[in-house]
């Protein structure tokens, strides 16, 4: 059944839609009223200003409101936060009729205050009602919702201020979708208190400090939230453009700029989509660095074609008249659909990789960081502009800019590309089956003990695991020229026998204890080498070694399918002749985990083979 169907996410979803798009309705109303309405001199600098006074609360606000979330159950949490909201939108329905400028922002401060406030717990409460295998799925539609309610909101805030009596349908708007999201929210189920004994610190800037200072502790969560934050600094910064790319390049009317809004949200929709069923279940950060490069290619597109000005206003239908307008939208729509694709692993992968006891304080610091980089690709475009760059100057230079931090990033966290590599890997060149791949713990350390086949089953087993590991490798294979890199940027530890390098076997024991206590997974092929005849070998006594060092439970693994595959030894030598069996159907199977003190080698092949048999 659909997400969008079932209670322990429907409600939250619409709770947190109604929330995004009554801020853009009254966002966008009051940017229309102060600048053609309430005011008329300095309207620019006061529309400016109102951007900054709704981002300021996150800097504020952010370090209390991630320590709460942690601390309290989040629905009833979420449920104060639209109490609050209706106390906001009545203040600002009585701004808008004494015609108070201050007062109105000051309303908006608060409303960014309130939405401080939710940010933490709109991802965070995801991982407790949802499975590990539903999170893309659910992050898909919390990004597609949110840009979506972005874009009504915006499209409804202008129309009902454009009225000449305006205050009447503004203020009947944003109380009536204020009550309508806290009657929703009475319906999202309890989401426990991940950590009922935190002691609050209130204050923010030792606060923020600390948030920051967990989150720098794990890298692969560090430099993901900094994924999360470039991606609003490039999205912000087209988003932000749209409509003087569309008065300026298309002599494009009103509705014209709407139609390219509507493109970008609807390509996040659809890339958000396309990451969900892609994935399978799996929180596929594969898709990041494909994200990524579409990123870097549309923007650059949309920066450097070429778009002649037309001297007659551009309506909506002349957009798809003439091929260059028609370029323009699919660049900007597929530029989107990459966005799509490249936000919604990132989530996801602070979700799961985050312990649930702090996961609300990472997605403050993320929203302080979203913050920031938006802030900065405010002054970024100004400073651009400044020094006589024209809008698709700042679209090929904000492309160009993707492409070094995409690669800085993939250089810190190399699992990003080599699930990319392997996911593409997999998905040319084998169909595979997946069985009973829930026996793999979604938390702490374990050891995946697998028959070996090929030399690509760490590849297959990585594509398809739920969970990054480090894979034990022989070290004259870990050493092969070409491969070298891959294997180390890959966290593989290399091992060699007493006999050949005493020193390696020991350096990698230790290795593998360490990671353990990690409480990561480590993948090993106790055979000690490639089968030479499709048969599953003798296991080798170093599994019962780690397990004396670090007793952590072991689950039996088998590959089927792969022997005769040109990676096999299936002609005496892997790899001899010209490939063959593309798309030939592999299975990969998990047993239940055996205790470490059961994990005995005639255990150990036993199951194995068993699971091997089931094929």
């Amino acid at each position: 059944m659909s997400l969008i169907k079932q209670r322990r996410f429907a409600p939250y979803f619409l709770t947190q839609f109604l929330g995004a798009f009554n801020d853009n309705v009254f966002k966008n109303a009051l940017v229309i009223l102060l600048t053609f309405k309430i005011v008329s001199d300095h309207s620019s600098i006061l529309v400016n200003l109102a951007a900054v006074i709704f981002i300021l609360p996150f800097f504020l606000f952010s370090p209390l409101s991630g320590q709460l979330a942690d601390k309290y159950e989040k629905s009833s949490l979420i449920r104060k936060i639209k109490w609050v909201e209706i106390v906001i939108m009545t203040l600002g329905v009585i701004s808008l009729w004494l015609n108070s400028i201050p007062a109105l922002l000051g309303v908006l401060f608060l409303m960014g205050t309130q939405s401080a406030f939710f940010g933490p717990i709109k991802y965070s409460i995801l991982p407790q009602h949802l499975s590990r295998e539903e999170l893309m799925s659910g992050n898909a539609l919390v990004e597609a919702g949110t840009f979506m309610a972005i874009l009504l909101g915006t499209i409804l805030g202008g129309i009902l201020a454009s009225f000449e009596h305006y205050l009447v349908p503004v203020s009947i708007a944003i109380l009536s979708f204020s009550i309508l999201g806290l009657i929703i929210s009475h319906f999202i189920p309890s989401a426990q208190a991940e950590e009922p004994s935190l002691v609050i610190d209130r204050n923010p800037l030792r606060a923020g400090k600390n948030i920051f200072k967990a989150l720098a502790s794990n890298q692969a969560n560090f430099y993901t939230v900094f994924g999360i934050s470039w991606f609003w600094f490039f999205g912000a910064t087209f988003l932000t453009q749209i409509p003087n790319f569309s008065r300026e390049y298309l002599n494009g009317d009103p509705y014209v700029a709407t139609l390219l809004m509507a493109m970008f949200s609807i390509g996040i929709g659809l890339g958000s989509f396309i990451s969900s069923k892609l994935s399978k279940g799996r929180v596929e950060i594969g898709l990041v660095p494909i994200g990524a490069f579409g990123l870097t290619v549309c923007g650059a597109y949309l920066g450097l074609i070429d778009i002649p000005f037309s001297a007659d206003t551009t309506g909506i239908l002349d957009m798809f008249k003439q091929l260059p307008y028609i370029k323009s939208l699919l660049a900007l729509l597929l530029l989107a659909v990459s966005g799509g694709l490249f936000i919604v692993p990132l989530y996801a992968f602070v979700q799961t990789n985050t312990p649930p006891e702090y996961l609300s304080r990472n997605i403050a610091a993320n929203n302080m960081l979203n913050a920031l980089f938006m802030v900065i690709a405010g002054i970024f475009a100004i400073a651009c502009f400044a020094m006589g760059n024209s809008i698709q100057n700042l679209f090929a230079i904000v492309a160009l800019l993707n492409a070094v931090v995409g690669l800085f990033i993939f250089r810190r966290v190399p699992e990003f590309t080599l699930q990319m590599v392997a996911w593409i890997l997999m998905h040319t060149l084998y169909r595979i089956g997946k069985h009973d791949l829930n026996n793999i713990p979604k938390e702490g350390a374990a050891i995946l003990a697998c028959n070996h086949v090929s030399f690509v089953d760490p590849v297959v087993i990585g594509a398809i695991s739920p969970r990054p590991m480090r894979f034990v490798m022989y070290y004259k294979i870990y050493n092969t020229p070409v491969a070298h890199h891959f294997f180390k940027s890959a966290g593989a530890i290399p091992i060699a026998t007493q006999k050949e390098d005493p020193e390696l076997l020991q350096k990698a024991y230790d290795s593998i204890a360490e990671t353990l206590d990690r409480g990561e997974l480590v993948c090993i092929f106790p055979e000690g080498g490639l089968t030479p005849d499709g048969t599953i070998q003798e296991l080798r006594p170093g599994i019962e070694r780690i397990l004396e060092r670090t007793p952590v439970p072991v689950i039996p693994m088998a590959l089927s399918g792969l022997w005769g595959t040109w990676f096999s030894r299936v002609k005496g030598r892997a790899m001899k002749g010209w490939p063959r069996n593309w798309m030939k159907k592999i299975d990969v199977y998990a047993g239940k985990p055996i205790p470490p003190v059961d994990a005995k080698l005639p255990v150990l092949l036993q199951q194995i083979s068993a699971l091997r048999k089931e094929a």
